[in-house]
């Protein structure tokens, strides 16, 4: 369902490699997640092997991560202009490289600045090396791709998914004790604003990025008939990304279990009671199954609070 809202243009075979790779960086996050920055950086080593030698065979008992890149990447090239594969191999070792800093944070309990959180965030979110599915077709040049404006544009893309996704995560990522890898606590314990403050804060920055990518449109420049077409092509599209991943979160049940209708139509999102880490298993706690019972088995008197947000494009309300 995410692949067709965020990729609802694309040809069939470049839709099946956007939907291989979400699924991919899905299976990449729950293995990872759970791990120190050590056995994080031996995946990610090996996912970055398997992704620059596509047609290597897989050392026997290597981690699953390895041959599902392979297989991935394998079938992705067969119709991905050369220029995409650059531009993905390169995007998607930063964003495994990040994973690795993600876990070292993790491990440290260390919980970054707004600022230096937002540098980190920018790769964790994945999302540069995915809008590279939109240029599978395409020829875009290095000198467009690489070009201040088209990085701008491409960066604000990037910084409107992570603060929707970071909100729509935190009430999951608070319960089960993975809230430090999140704008929301990053902006809570820098401005001492509690949760609501925050998510109203987190809003009206999205509001001013979301400005400066509608006015960076009018500062793309031309080079030439032929490569405008795709630049307006690759504009448009990546456009729809933060659209896309914003409906997604409330339609999947990855975040709000089965409310995700009733709290995009509220914007009141009941607050989780935690997780004890001593009755419940690594595995257990990724499991959004579990999480999404407690909506229902948790009684109003005893919920901690009540968290009330309005995600792109509205401007957030605190109740």
């Amino acid at each position: 369902r995410l692949s067709a809202l965020v990729y609802p243009d694309v040809p069939r075979e470049h839709l099946r490699i956007g939907y291989d790779l979400l699924n991919f960086y899905f299976i990449v996050d729950e293995y990872t997640d759970i791990e120190n920055a050590a056995v994080t950086k031996e995946m990610v080593d090996i996912v970055i092997d398997a992704l620059h030698n596509p047609h290597k065979t897989r050392p026997e008992g290597e981690c699953i991560l390895g041959e599902m890149a392979r297989q991935f990447w394998a079938r992705a090239i067969q119709t991905a202009s050369l220029p995409s594969q650059r531009h993905f191999l390169e995007t998607s070792t930063a964003y495994l490289r990040a994973v690795v800093f993600e876990a070292l944070d993790r491990e440290q309990g260390h919980t970054r600045s707004i600022e230096d959180y937002l540098k980190l965030r920018r790769g964790t979110i994945g999302v540069k090396s995915c809008l590279s599915v939109y240029e599978l077709e395409m020829g875009l040049p290095d000198e467009v791709f690489y070009h201040p404006v088209i990085v701008e544009l491409a960066d604000c893309i990037i910084e409107m998914s992570l603060i929707d996704n970071d909100m729509v995560s935190y009430n999951r990522e608070q319960a089960t004790g993975d809230e430090n890898h999140n704008l929301i606590t990053a902006i809570m314990l820098e401005l001492s604003l509690d949760r609501s403050g925050a998510l109203a804060w987190a809003a009206r920055y999205h509001a001013e990025v979301q400005k400066r990518f509608i006015d960076g449109i009018a500062k793309v420049p031309s080079w030439g008939p032929s490569v405008d077409v795709q630049v307006k092509e690759y504009l448009d599209k990546i456009a729809t990304w933060p659209r896309g991943n914003n409906c997604w979160g409330y339609e999947s049940q990855r975040y709000f279990g089965t409310r995700g209708p009733e709290i995009q139509q509220t914007r009141l999102v009941p607050l989780l009671p935690k997780v004890s880490s001593k009755t419940t298993s690594a595995v257990a706690k990724v499991n959004i199954a579990d999480l999404s019972k407690m909506y229902t088995i948790v009684p109003r008197d005893q919920q901690s609070g009540r968290l009330r947000m309005s995600l792109f494009p509205s401007q957030m309300s605190v109740k």
